[in-house]
This record gives C-alpha cells, structure tokens and sequence, in this order.
C-alpha cells in the first residue's frame, strides 16, 4: 500500500475510535463537573490523576510505543515473524516486573510524590492528605496502561490501530459508572471523588483485556514460552531512557503549570484540567492519531534505507496536520466560552467557572497546532532511531515554559501558565524542525510554509464568519438544548467556510482528503 494512503487510512482509523473516546471523556467530565464541581476534591483529584496520568504519558505512549515500533519493524523484516513475536512476549514479561516494582514504590512514596507534585497543598491538612490517599488508590492504574501501551505498539506495527485507539471509551465508561454510583450513596465530594478513583483502576483492567482477543487474532499469544530477556530489547531500553524526556514534552509542560497553579487561588488547577481536556480534543483525534499513524510508515521506510520517502511521509504529515489543525485552533477560540458552558456549566460548575476556564482555554488553544506538529517530528526522528536530539530540544523547551509561566502568572493568572505552555511547543518545534533539515536535507519546509499560511488564512477567514453566526445562533441566556444547537450550527458554518475559503485558495490538503474518503469508499465496495 502506498504509505500517504496507508497514514491517511490509519489516521482516520485512530482519529474516529479517538473522537468515540473523547464523546465519552467529555461525558466523563460532564459528570466531574458537576458532581465535584472546582473546589477542594476536584482540585485534590486532578493532582492525583496527573501523577500516574503523567508516567503513562511518559513511559508508555511517550516513550515506550514510539521506541518499541521502530525495533519491532527491523525485527519483524529481518528476522521474521516469530523472532518479533518472541521478543514482544518477552518484553511482556519484563515490563511487567518493571512495573510492579514501580507500583509498589509509588504507593509507599505517594506523600512525597504529592508534595512535589501539588506542594500548594502542603498548607492545608485536609486536602493534602485526600490527595495522598487518591494517589495511592489510583497508581496501580499505570501497571494496566504500560501494558496497553507495549500492545498497541505491536497491534499497530502490524497495522490495526482500532482496538487500542477505542480503549480509553472502557476507562470512561468505567469512571462515568463508579462516580454516578458513588454519587447516589452519599453527597460528600471526598468519598465521591474515592469513588471515582477506584473506577479509574477498573478502566485500566478493561483497556488491557480488550488487547488479548486482538493480539491473540495476529496469532501472538503471551502465555507461549518465552525468556525473560530478548537481544532486542536492549535497544528499546537505549532508545526508551532518552525518549522519556523527550517525548512528552507538552505533558511535562502541563505538570509545570499543574503545580504552579496550587500556588494561585483554589479552583485553578481545574480550570487548567478542563481548558487542557478541551484542547486534548483535536489533539488526540487528529494530531496524536496522525503521529500513531505516521510512525510505523517512516519505520519501514528508514528500515529500507529510502530517506527521500522519509522526507515524502513527514512533509505530507506536516501539511495535513496543519491543514486540520488550524482550523480546529481558531473554531475553539472563537467559540470557547458557549463550549466551556455546554459542556461543564452543571451543579457545582457555575457561570464565573465557566468565564476562567475559557480564559485558560484561550490561551491553550493557541498552541494547538504546535502540539500537533511537534508529535509528528518526534515521531520521525524517533523512527530514524534518533532519540538524543528530541531529549536536547524537550530541555530547553521546558525551560522556557518554566521561566515564562513564573513571568506569566503574576499578571495573567492560570491564564499565563496555559500561554507559557503554548509558547514553549512552539520554540519545542522550531528547534525541532531546524534539527530535522539538518540531518535529512530539505525536508519539503517552505512547501509545508506555503500550505500553512493558505490553511491560516482559510482559517482566520472561517473564524470571523463563524463569530458572525455565533451572535445569530447563540442567546446570550440560552439553556442546554439551545446551546447545543447553536454550537453544531456554528461548527457546521465553520466545516463548510473553511472547505470553502481552502477551495478558492487551491489548497492541496483539501483534494488528499476528498480523494482519500474517495479511495476509502472504493475499498470498502471491493471488500464487499
């Protein structure tokens, strides 16, 4: 298969069980809102999620997946089927003795971890101490999702992408199930907020059962014999150390400002978590599903040796990532404060809730593209099994957001940790992209340029028309089913000016997409 069509056609795979996920997630936080509201166990929740939330991030999709692949891949061409496949059993195994350790160290050492983490609440017994106790319930969590995390690097080295891309649905399903029951038990938020905990814990058994029955289908089954350690996994481990840091940089950044906002007045580090939540929207449908999708095809491409497709795949990416990234950018500046209120302006969620989680949401959104933009580089230089000069460029790009979140959140409040955030992927994927010309040559930049400023114009463009509708399709006073109707008939304005503008502008990015539901449609009349 052509790999443009091969990343488009995973890409839409990943992007449509992501935007199932996030339906359920934003229901999930529906639920959040309104019964824990923004107070002082929603806060203490938060801080406690971010912890085993962050080493997923970390090392398991940060770093294990988008080392494991590429290896996987060399594996899987040169020495076959069932050497891959022994060492995915043996990878199995270690990585589950690894974590169990990991785990039982994060619960002893949950009061420190939370004081580093969340050291504002130090100050307050109360909240300090139902932190620790979240955390501990929810650590376990991370042992379940790394082990998600080594199968969905197999399933998609072998090109299924669905099943781990739906999973995170059975974490929501699960959180959504344990904090409603809890909720009809008793009206205190810190039992509540217990309870969603421990549904957190369920989520993450259910993700990892939903793996077995598809593994098992490509014919690899973990209980087959197999060592401890495999001769491969050493240069997993090389390519894992330095991925640590470097892969999740945005993350790392979200933490930075998750705990400097427990210095600000309480309620801040929800108004993050819910303006972040947002933005993890288009992210995860379209940027984190582009990267998943792109790192297999530059995998076997820089495993043949053929770097002029390299370049081909990345610089396709990059226009197509721009391409929907910019429009989804502007759509939720422009319309924040209805989304923030449709979606969480419930029981203890009130209206002043609303107004500071759109003001961080602003200055979130404005660093959408650069978040997406940045997973596809890493991804290509990690399948070029370069991992030292994403770990060089995360440096300096946290110490950026360090210095300008300190800077930022006097005048600007958490308002100036989500600018700071935004700002420092963007300096992330500058040094990222001059890095990637030098070792490859031209990579097809100023061809990337030139389609992102006609996607930027088509944008702007589409945002003053969609702020014209917004004061035709929104009521200032409008209750839920109103709202809901005036947001899908603003985003809908939107699809249709931005596809419009991106005509006129003779956007190539808008021909791939319609020739690839075109290809898509043939396909599935040939199956059938």
């Amino acid at each position: 298969m052509n790999e443009k069509r091969r990343v488009t056609r995973a890409t839409g795979i990943i992007g449509s069980a992501t935007l199932l996920s996030r339906i359920f997630g934003y229901a999930r936080d529906m639920a959040l809102a309104a019964f824990l509201g923004t107070g002082m166990a929603s806060d203490a929740f938060f801080v406690a999620f971010r912890i085993p939330n962050l080493l997923r991030r970390l090392f398991a999709e940060g770093s294990l997946t988008i080392a494991f692949v590429p290896v996987f891949l060399e594996r899987l061409q040169n020495q076959g089927r069932e050497d891959a496949f022994a060492m995915a059993r043996s990878a199995l195994r270690l990585l589950s003795a690894i974590l169990v350790g990991v785990t039982l160290l994060g619960i002893l050492f949950s009061p420190e971890i939370v004081y580093v983490m969340g050291f504002g609440f130090a100050d307050i017994p109360e909240k300090f101490d139902l932190t620790v106790t979240l955390t501990r319930i929810m650590f376990p969590y991370v042992f379940f999702v790394c082990l998600v995390a080594l199968a969905m690097g197999i399933l998609n080295a072998l090109d299924h992408f669905a099943a781990p891309a739906v999973s995170p649905v059975l974490l929501n399903i699960a959180m959504i199930t344990s904090l409603w029951a809890v909720a009809m038990i008793t009206d205190d938020p810190a039992l509540r907020a217990m309870g969603l905990a421990w549904g957190v814990i369920a989520g993450g058994v259910l993700q990892l059962a939903l793996q077995v029955p598809f593994l098992a289908r490509q014919g690899l089954f973990f209980w087959h014999k197999a060592s401890l350690y495999h001769p491969a996994l050493k240069k997993v481990g090389l390519l894992m150390l330095p991925a640590v840091f470097g892969a999740a940089v945005h993350q790392v950044n979200i933490i930075i400002g998750t705990l400097l906002a427990t210095l600000l007045p309480e309620g801040s580090v929800s108004y993050l978590y819910y303006a972040d939540r947002l933005v993890e929207f288009p992210l995860g449908v379209f940027g984190i599903s582009a990267a998943m999708a792109v790192l297999p095809s530059i995998s076997r491409q820089a495993a043949a040796g053929d770097f002029e497709a390299v370049k081909d795949t990345f610089g396709y990416s990059m226009r197509m990532i721009l391409f929907i990234s910019f429009p989804a950018m502007v759509g939720l500046i422009v319309l924040r404060e209805p989304i923030v209120a449709l979606l969480f302006e419930h029981g203890r969620f009130d209206a002043q809730a609303t107004a500071l989680t759109a003001d961080a949401l602003l200055y979130y959104a404005t660093g959408l593209w650069a978040f997406s933009a940045v997973r596809i580089v890493v991804s290509t230089f990690y399948a070029l099994s370069d991992t030292k000069t994403p770990v060089v460029m995360a440096a300096i790009a946290i110490c950026v957001n360090t210095a300008l979140s300190v800077i930022l959140m006097g005048p600007l409040v958490h308002g100036g940790l989500a600018l700071a955030t935004s700002i420092a992927s963007m300096v992330n994927l500058l040094l990222l992209l001059r890095a990637l010309q030098a070792r490859l040559g031209h990579v097809g930049l100023m061809r990337v340029a030139r389609s992102a400023v006609k996607s930027g114009l088509a944008s702007v463009l589409m945002g003053l028309t969609v702020w014209a509708a917004a004061r035709l399709l929104i009521p200032q006073e409008a209750h839920s089913f109103v709202l809901l109707l005036g947001i899908i008939g603003c985003i809908a304005v939107g699809i249709a000016c931005f596809a419009f503008f991106a005509y006129i502008l003779r956007s190539r990015e808008l021909g791939s997409l319609v020739a690839g539901k075109r290809s898509k449609a043939r396909d599935t009349v040939v199956e059938k």
